[in-house]
């Protein structure tokens, strides 16, 4: 049964200013047991975000749609570089066999590959064309990535009496 992730309570309060916070977040959380309060598992999270830090300078095969652009340019750019994504967001159904993570997924696998990514990001200044908003600058998807990290390691926190 699905979670409307809209509606999780319990949420960790996260915020990162640079990729290193999300890898000291990362660690912390690695290093013990973790419980997750929406649909992924921990290691799906990892996925997603690993294929969305890779995409931001590999490109992604799906582009929203002209009005769409213009829309998500206009009225939602400013407020998703600047703050923490909304949960439950639906991406377009084009999108969901790219970006949504497979159900067999190891977690050490995938916080190895999310760490590379994140490397990556850190050292490869190259970027691609942002699937709903189109250019952005460097700095500007560095930011939309550590905002999209933060909703998705919001569902993500530390095991009940750990």
């Amino acid at each position: 049964m699905s979670v409307n992730t809209k509606k999780v309570r319990g949420r960790r309060k996260v915020s990162y200013g640079t990729y290193d916070d999300l890898l000291a977040d990362l660690a912390t959380l690695a290093s013990g047991p973790t419980e997750v309060l929406g649909n992924w598992s921990f290691a799906q999270i990892c996925r997603h975000l690993a294929v969305a830090l890779n995409g931001s300078i590999d490109g992604v095969p799906f582009r929203a749609s002209l009005p769409m652009r213009i829309m998500a340019t206009l009225l939602m750019k400013k407020r998703f570089l600047t703050k923490t994504l909304p949960a439950g967001f639906q991406i377009p159904v084009t999108a969901k066999a790219i970006v949504e993570p497979g159900d067999s997924v190891e977690l050490q696998e995938q916080l190895t590959a999310l760490r590379e990514a994140i490397e990556r990001v850190k050292t490869d200044k190259t970027r691609a064309r942002h699937p709903f908003f189109d250019e952005l600058t460097t700095e500007q998807w560095d930011q939309f990535n550590l905002r999209h990290a933060e909703l998705h390691m919001s569902f993500v926190r530390p095991a009940v009496g750990q």
